[in-house]
């Protein structure tokens, strides 16, 4: 029993070759994928050895094109484990056996460049309608080779093999927020976007799962109707109703990690009642094979026997049978055949780097647009506490000889800066960790690079992170009083943006660094304390320990603040200002900068600081990101 070629490899690598447009091929003819006698192990790897478990044991199986088999058996039976050592999905497991199609011994570069794999979860962007969605897809997916005329074509075309004419125009929703389309489009609309490039064989990983008997009708309809065009479709199914059940052109029953059955649905009727284990009339066929083969509690040990005893009839009698159909369909092919038609592209991405940017940031771009409730509050947040502000520091600069004018600006400029922060900064926290599972799967299958993805989604919501707190300085500024001169006003303005910026990037770099979004929540705040404490307002710049003073230099409060206070005090004069109970007939800004332990001349080293900051903790997050696409 020889491993199988290209088991062992890097999951990134997956589903990223799409085939072409069956040009050149004849889609009626199919393909036959064959697999004989896989045995999976589990465990006794690693530092921390681990028992080693026998998950799959001497499967043998076969689908023809024009087929749709389905893959059933209790919970533990091994239907997962084998859907994924078919599409290639288990560098973690030791894998031992054969796989060919049309003849020929595969690996994952040929079976990413015929086949495509339905995931059980339904990944989508939210805010596309269903034609976007897969316009969307054609674009990324489909090879530059293939005109535009021919992608609109296909997507037409696939619209109604799925039955989604209806629903085309219908946005996908987001749960809570926009209304959709129902769970059944979805799953069709999940076949869509993999039948997009044409592919021979289509595996799916619990298509029915999560919706009710009539939707998985209709699920399971459209992919009877598929394997009528001569694709081969392999699927995993749990619980099936009788009329789904009744659709299968093949069936699968796993038991235990053995093949227990594996023929049409009348030959299944037969074997079982040999077996005395008929099917009561009125009753779901499905249902009752894997009740049959179910381990129950109490009577673990004669279950076991009795699958066992299942599994050993099969291959005693119609498995014979099956051995010498997958020998036939192993044998090399005499001439050509559809895989030999075939062309595996090099590069992981069909689409250039100019149509990945095109298309994402117009994803981006929509997104946005169409959740304008998202985009007002975060306007409105901006323009509530400038208001609020303005009013709780009402004239605070207005009167320039009160003796806490200087101790009031600065508070007064230093909570511009923790709510300019800290409102820019925490909405963005899940930027990214909340739709990574997105982002994973669309990168793993080749539609775009990392860089494409990161980088339009920063220039998406740019504009946002400039109208917002420059609508805040506008307001508050002058209902605080602060130095009434135009360049000290638009240097604020400057300034409160980079910080904004700044604090989205320290944000994003959260995102690209937790798991998910509820652990970018919980990191966000200790992550930023200890920068707040280092701005320069609770801690006099000076002050702090020697061995600590490296964090000021992370921190973008420090540097911000000084720019302010530079911006207000610098080259301006207080007359009469009474300090300690002594009256100063002149005390100059420059004066009062050096008091507060900043230096004058730092305005545009604060600048280029924070511009250095923004664009590192932004680097920084790219890399962040970049690591989790590597498997």
């Amino acid at each position: 029993m020889e491993p199988v070629e290209g088991l062992r490899y890097k999951r990134r690598a997956q589903s990223t070759e799409e085939t072409e447009l069956s040009r050149g091929t004849d889609p009626a003819a199919g393909v036959t994928y064959a697999w004989r006698n896989l045995n999976v192990y589990a465990g006794g790897k690693g530092f921390l050895k681990k028992p080693r478990t026998h998950i799959l044991n001497d499967v043998s199986g076969l689908c023809e094109g024009g087929q749709l088999l389905a893959i059933m058996g209790a919970s533990g039976a091994g239907k997962t484990t084998l859907l994924n050592v078919l599409t290639f999905r288990s560098s973690k497991l030791e894998i031992t056996g054969d796989i060919h199609v049309n003849g020929r011994p595969v690996n994952i570069r040929t079976i990413a460049g015929i086949s495509a794999y339905v995931q059980q979860e339904d990944l989508f962007t939210g805010v596309f309608t269903v034609e976007e969605q897969l316009h969307f897809n054609a674009q990324l997916r489909i090879g530059k080779e293939v005109s535009e005329k021919e992608r609109k074509r296909r997507v037409a075309e696939v619209i109604k093999e799925l039955g989604l004419g209806k629903c085309a125009g219908t946005r996908i929703g987001i749960p809570g927020f926009i209304k959709g389309i129902s769970g059944g489009e979805k799953k069709r609309l999940a076949i869509a976007c993999e039948m997009i490039t044409n592919p021979l064989l289509l595996l799916c990983d619990e298509p029915t799962s999560g919706l009710d008997s009539f939707m998985a009708q209709s699920v399971v309809r459209a992919m009877k109707r598929l394997s009528a065009l001569g694709k081969t479709i392999i699927a995993t199914i749990h619980q099936p109703s009788s009329e789904v059940f009744a659709m299968f052109d093949r069936l699968l029953i796993l038991a235990e990690g053995r093949v227990a059955f594996l023929g049409t649905v009348d030959q299944a009727h037969v074997f079982f009642t040999r077996l005395e284990r008929p099917c009561p009339t009125n009753y779901n066929p499905g249902d009752h094979f894997i009740s049959v083969l179910a381990i129950r509690g109490g009577v673990e040990q004669e279950c076991r026997q009795f699958v066992s005893h299942v599994c050993d009839s099969y291959r005693d009698s119609e498995g014979q049978d099956l051995d010498i159909q997958i020998a036939m369909a192993m044998k090399p092919p005499d001439g050509n055949d559809a895989l030999a038609n075939i062309k595996l592209p090099k590069s992981p991405y069909r689409a250039s780097w100019a149509n990945q940017f095109a298309a994402m940031m117009r994803r981006s771009i929509i997104e946005v647009i169409r959740n304008p409730a998202l985009l007002m509050i975060k306007i409105l947040q901006a323009l509530f506490f400038s208001v609020i502000f303005g009013l709780i520091y009402l004239g605070v600069g207005w009167d320039k000889s009160d003796d806490s004018i200087i101790q009031n600006i600065g508070g007064v400029l230093f909570v511009f800066l923790t709510n300019i922060t800290f409102s820019n900064m925490f909405p963005v926290v899940t930027t990214f960790s909340a739709v990574m599972p997105l982002f994973l799967r669309e990168h793993w299958n080749g539609l775009y690079r990392t860089d494409v993805y990161f980088i339009t989604r920063n220039l998406a919501e740019l504009p946002i992170y400039i109208i917002s707190p420059a609508g805040f300085v506008a307001i508050a500024y002058f209902m605080v009083g602060l130095r009434d001169e135009a360049a000290s006003f638009f240097l604020a303005v400057f300034v409160i943006v980079l910080v904004a910026n700044v604090g989205v990037s320290y944000g994003y770099m959260i995102s690209c660094m937790a798991k998910n979004y509820q652990t970018a929540l919980v990191l966000s705040t200790p992550l930023t304390f200890p920068l707040l404490l280092f701005g320069g307002f609770y801690m006099k710049p000076g002050t702090v320990p020697v061995y600590l003073e490296w964090v000021s230099y992370l921190s973008w409060f420090h540097f911000s603040y000084e720019a302010l206070i530079i911006n207000e005090w610098s080259g301006y004069t207080l007359y009469n200002y009474t300090i300690n109970g002594h009256t100063l007939p002149i005390l100059k800004g420059d004066d009062i900068i050096v008091n507060m332990g900043l230096i004058p001349d730092n305005f545009w080293v604060d600048v280029g600081a924070m511009i250095g900051l923004m664009v590192g903790y932004r680097f920084l997050a790219f890399l962040l990101l970049l690591t989790k696409t590597i498997r």
